[in-house]
């Protein structure tokens, strides 16, 4: 009941003339950079962060968090009109949508699209309302050593439940302590890694580099590939809206499964983009049609838009409670919390009950303005994509730089944010994970403090890492998940080859 009241209250805390305005604002920019491919929800929010400098926090996160409302349904549009996935989470349905587009079907696929995205993340907002104030009260308890056994545990995850090679998910997350190191050290007053530069002594200033590592570096592989744009037109009527509407209830069950895991991978730092594959392969493996799947089943586009918008929205549970980002949107946003002197977990619900709570509540009134505004605007979106890659690429890269100079009103920011441009670029030629290293950037300094915060009231005891129940559990979580690939690894040497294996070598009769 506290939660519902507190609810209420952030609804009368965002309903104000400005605030609407401004969700409405985050959400069309939303759309309009989920469309766009080489753009996306983090590329926008950290683009546009620099905006919201002299806004109110309350006022500035609704309008980054609509932003990335607005991303996650606008990743669809393309998917199924054009085959090219606005966001990295949207590949799975280009499965089943566009071959839906194909056959004449593409209003009713973004419908059951856009319908599901609001599910998802529906069910997610429900249980960020419930589950952040617990797990906030929850983390009260924790000192130094608790507070760096659970930044471990989240760059572990990283390195257990990620995706692709775990060596250059660790060489990623180890460049971005470097970079964190840089500049003056908060326990000693010293400098560090400066190298004689005056410039440096600020350190690197995340924004700057995550503006160059998403923003400039999706430019510059976007350009090289020559983006063209073709594909089919779409218009969605009412009379679409309610036969799909009317549908999509028998696929409850995948909705559901769907939401579940996506919300575990959003807590998690799984993500959007492999929670949508993994919705996608469980529904077809489940579903009575899923030898069907691929040629246009409107249930292979429900499961991913579900788990995706669901993953989307569960990375804010961690973030907000505990001030550790699940997503690279979340890593971005909580960057923000602190440039506007905010210190995200479990205080800020303490301290900062308007915010939270307006926050929350803008999640919900966030993802109906979406529902709304993508299924009357398609048609403007889609037509968007016939305006040349090569006009709208220099427009993203002043964008980009404009947000850069503002940081600290330097040109040296400008070359920095260039400088990890060709970074981000490099890192996505040679297929390394670009979140670990920002996650780093974001969290470096934090988990240093914690840690060295730690060693002081033990004098350099490591034994106060497993001093408490607590903190034990939490730390031998993350040396698993550290050693989970080498444990997955081992665990597939020893178990025996199943029976169906021994069968293929029998002769045949």
């Amino acid at each position: 009941m506290e939660e519902i009241n507190a609810l209420f209250h952030g609804f009368a805390v965002i309903s104000t003339p400005m605030n609407l305005l401004l969700m409405v604002i985050g959400i069309v920019l939303g759309v309009l950079i989920g469309v766009l491919p080489g753009l996306g929800g983090a590329n926008g929010v950290a683009i546009l962060l620099p905006l919201t400098f002299s806004m109110t926090p309350t006022s500035a996160i609704i309008l980054l968090s609509c932003i990335y409302w607005g991303a996650l349904f606008g990743g669809a549009i393309t998917a199924i009109l054009f085959n090219i996935p606005g966001e990295p989470w949207s590949v799975a349905t280009t499965f089943d949508g566009y071959p839906m587009a194909q056959d004449g079907r593409a209003g009713e696929a973004l419908t059951g699209a856009f319908t599901s995205s609001f599910v998802g993340a529906f069910l997610a907002v429900i249980m960020i309302t419930f589950m952040a104030p617990l797990v906030a009260k929850f983390a009260l308890r924790f000192g130094p050593p608790e507070f760096f056994s659970v930044y471990l545990l989240t760059f572990c995850s990283f390195v257990g439940m990620g995706k692709g090679s775990p060596f250059k998910v660790l060489a990623s997350m180890a460049l971005g302590f470097a970079l964190a190191a840089v500049g003056m050290d908060t326990v000693t007053g010293q400098l560090r890694l400066t190298f004689g530069f005056e410039e440096f002594m600020r350190g690197f200033d995340f924004l700057i580099a995550v503006i160059g590592l998403f923003g400039i570096g999706e430019i510059l592989l976007s350009m090289e590939e020559g983006l063209a744009f073709s594909g089919k037109s779409a218009k969605i009527d009412a009379k679409i809206v309610w036969k799909t509407w009317k549908t999509l209830p028998k696929y409850w069950a995948t909705s559901a499964r769907s939401a579940l895991v996506g919300m575990w991978m959003g807590v998690t730092p799984g993500g959007a983009t492999p929670a949508s594959f993994m919705a996608y392969g469980l529904a077809k493996k489940m579903s009575k049609d899923g030898e069907k799947f691929g040629t246009g089943k409107l249930e292979g586009i429900v499961a991913p838009e579900t788990a995706a918008h669901a993953a989307g929205t569960a990375a804010m549970l961690p973030m907000l409670a505990l001030g550790i980002p699940g997503s690279p949107t979340a890593a971005v946003l909580l960057g923000g919390l602190l440039i506007w002197g905010l210190q995200p977990g479990p205080l800020l619900f303490v301290e900062q009950k308007d915010f939270v709570w307006g926050l929350i509540a803008s999640m919900y009134l966030g993802n109906v303005v979406g529902l709304l505004v993508v299924l009357t605007t398609v048609p403007l979106f889609a037509s968007i994509l016939k305006i040349p890659f090569s006009i709208i690429a220099p427009v993203i890269i002043v964008v980009c730089a404009i947000g850069a100079y503002t940081v600290n009103n330097a040109m040296f920011d400008i070359w920095l944010m260039i400088i990890f441009g060709v970074v981000g670029y490099l890192f996505k030629k040679l297929d390394y994970p670009i979140a670990p290293m920002v996650l780093a950037l974001v969290l470096g300094a934090k988990a240093e403090d914690s840690f060295r915060q730690a060693m002081l009231v033990s004098q350099g005891e490591m034994s106060i890492m497993f001093a408490n129940p607590l903190v034990g559990t939490i730390t031998g979580l993350a040396l698993i998940m550290l050693f989970w690939p080498l444990i997955s690894f081992v665990i597939g040497k020893v178990r025996p080859p199943k029976e169906d294996e021994f069968a293929k070598d029998r002769p045949v009769d």
